[in-house]
């Protein structure tokens, strides 16, 4: 299923080469845009089974999606696995409820974070906050994709635990291996990783 998510990426467009700057300011040669993946129900549906086989073993109550390219995945892992989900919204509503998390959920639940990829891992912060502010219990997070950069570790720091379907050093290896980049763009690419990587592939 890995390497099927992969391959349905590269073909979607979403695995890009160049010079683009991160969230976390660092310059990279390779950008992976998950934002694309709503338009491809049968990927998205691929990456629903992969998290669910993924978080197997977890214990939780609710799953919540992390705006905005996360949500799309949560709901198609919602939809599978009947789980009922939540997302905590990036602006208050000055109308209305004004909640800060939108969905049903009762004080001292367990919840399932659910991004897109992670970097450093320093924005998910944000949102472990407006849960448990809720009275929400976060202890696990899953994403597609770790760019390898600082994220795990940090989660980890703070008691949280990483479960990640896919590397990026996972995603470069069978690009390289199916012909998809060049040699050149390849080594470029690892030794960015490599450099700005917390282990080595």
């Amino acid at each position: 299923m890995k390497e099927k998510i992969i391959a349905q990426l590269s073909e979607l467009g979403a695995i890009k080469f160049g010079e683009f700057t991160l969230k976390s300011g660092i310059l990279s040669p390779i950008y992976i845009d998950l934002r694309m993946i709503v338009s491809d129900p049968s990927l998205l549906e691929n990456i629903a089974q992969a998290f669910k086989v993924l978080s197997s073993d977890l214990k939780y109550d609710r799953v919540a999606g992390i705006p905005y390219t996360a949500l799309p995945m949560a709901t198609a892992f919602s939809l599978l696995t009947k789980i009922p989900m939540i997302y905590p919204r990036k602006e208050v509503k000055g109308y209305g409820t004004k909640k800060q998390i939108e969905g049903i959920f009762k004080s001292g639940e367990t919840v399932l974070v659910i991004d897109d990829l992670i970097t450093n891992g320093l924005s998910k912060f944000e949102t472990f906050d407006v849960l448990e502010a809720e009275g929400l219990k976060v202890t696990d997070v899953a994403v597609l994709i770790d760019r390898e950069q600082g994220g795990r570790e940090a989660l980890i720091e703070k008691g949280y635990k990483l479960h990640s379907l896919i590397s990026v050093f996972e995603v470069i290896d069978q690009l390289k291996s199916s012909g998809k980049i060049s040699e050149e763009l390849y080594q470029k690419s690892q030794q960015f990783l490599i450099d700005n990587s917390t282990i080595k592939p």
